[in-house]
């Protein structure tokens, strides 16, 4: 397990709801989907971190 790696994505999901929250607010779509493909990638990296734990634990 990566935990600087599960920081990192814990911050990127932050900074995509933050982004996704002023979208809204400002009525600018732009930042809205940006927000949530930064929640997106957030998720994945998230996912990948766990399959990585997976795999560790499997093997020993």
């Amino acid at each position: 397990m990566s935990t600087e790696n599960r920081v990192e994505a814990t911050f990127k999901n932050v900074e995509g709801k933050v982004q996704e929250m002023v979208g809204e607010v400002t009525g600018d779509p732009k930042d809205k989907a940006e927000g949530k493909a930064k929640q997106a990638e957030a998720a994945a990296r998230h996912s990948v971190e766990n399959i990585k734990d997976e795999v560790k634990k499997s093997l020993d």
